[in-house]
């Protein structure tokens, strides 16, 4: 008589795997999600990009500010565009030629009013670069044209990548926001600032002429 082997039994798992049509409609939910939070990304990064290209704006007006203050850095030439920041236009557009650390030569007018902030150590700033930045700086004081008698300075910081000639700059109340979903309004300025420049040799009485209101009824006394 023949005896027959009993097959081993194969013990099936439990757990199958993921059908084609399941793994397909896992990718369709992920792309839905991927999709409905992708715009908070990107608005997040390009808030934080704009933040921080703010940031370095306003150091950049510091160390303008500081440098002028020290004698570091030449004055500025007396603004006949307005007796304030407010009242001075915008640098023209077009071109650049600007040392790192200089007064740009282009624009020349006026010169000594464009200061290059070369933010990626290439030497010098250029037009479409979006890391130099310009400072545009304005001395006026309504009651001398010396600088050595002290002036209120205004600077404006732009961006170089706004220099191109696809529109005019800008200036106040028109200001990069620091919350933007893209790469910001490059023709306005990071930072406007105003400050009192006051050198070694001026005096009490150069103080007193240069706060003078024009208009008031004080504006013409004699300051003692």
């Amino acid at each position: 008589m023949i005896k027959h082997k009993q097959q081993p039994k194969i013990l099936r798992s439990n757990e199958s795997g993921f059908t084609i049509i399941e793994s397909l409609i896992a990718m369709l939910v992920a792309a839905v999600l991927l999709t409905a939070i992708a715009p908070v990304i990107v608005l997040a990064t390009a808030s934080r990009v704009q933040a921080r290209r703010i940031e370095l704006g306003t150091q950049a007006a510091r160390t303008y500010i500081d440098g002028v203050r020290t004698g570091a850095i030449t004055s500025p030439v007396s603004t006949s565009t307005g007796v304030t920041l407010d009242g001075s236009d915008p640098p023209t557009v077009g071109s650049l030629t600007c040392s790192a650390n200089a007064y740009c030569t282009v624009p020349a007018t006026p010169a000594n009013n464009l200061y290059c902030i070369d933010g990626d150590g290439n030497g010098s700033c250029t037009v479409g670069n979006s890391k130099d930045l310009l400072v545009q700086a304005f001395r006026y004081n309504t009651a001398s044209t010396n600088a050595n008698t002290g002036y209120q300075l205004g600077v404006r910081v732009y961006r170089a990548d706004g220099f191109d000639s696809n529109g005019n700059l800008k200036k106040a109340p028109s200001k990069q926001a620091t919350f933007t979903g893209g790469i910001g309004d490059r023709k306005a300025p990071l930072v406007e600032m105003t400050t009192a420049i006051a050198s070694q040799t001026s005096s009490f009485n150069d103080l007193c002429n240069r706060l003078k209101v024009t208009g008031s009824t004080t504006s013409n006394t004699t300051c003692n």
